[in-house]
């Protein structure tokens, strides 16, 4: 059974900076795409950032040149470097990972379970 398990939530002042981080458990063979979303109250969750297998980026048009995606293949894991936060990106992000591949040749999509952002003096 996979599980994404994400770290670096909190609470960080307006201007500061968080780095998010997510790598999924068990016998993984490869991981495709892999990307950030986020969810504010009362709103839909939304695409952050996304990298792809091979590096390539794309980024929400309200968080570029603030926050950066990258990708370690070597243990599977995805990081959100934020900087420059302001008090709307409060909000629960989440991990998703495409196209796991397991070591049982099984293939799937995942979610994470969310970490806090709070972004306020």
């Amino acid at each position: 059974q996979v599980q994404l398990v994400e770290s670096g939530g909190g609470l960080v002042q307006p201007g500061g900076s968080l780095r998010l981080s997510c790598a999924p458990s068990g016998s993984i063979r490869s991981v495709g795409a892999m990307g950030w979303y986020r969810r504010a109250p009362g709103n839909q969750r939304e695409l952050v950032a996304l990298i792809s297998s091979s590096g390539g980026t794309t980024y929400a048009a309200s968080v570029k040149g603030r926050f950066t995606i990258s990708r370690l293949n070597a243990n599977n894991t995805v990081y959100l470097q934020m900087n420059s936060l302001r008090p709307e990106d409060t909000a629960v992000y989440y991990c998703r990972t495409n196209d796991v591949l397991t070591a049982d040749w099984r293939r799937n999509n995942y979610w994470g379970q969310g970490t806090q952002v709070t972004v306020s003096s």
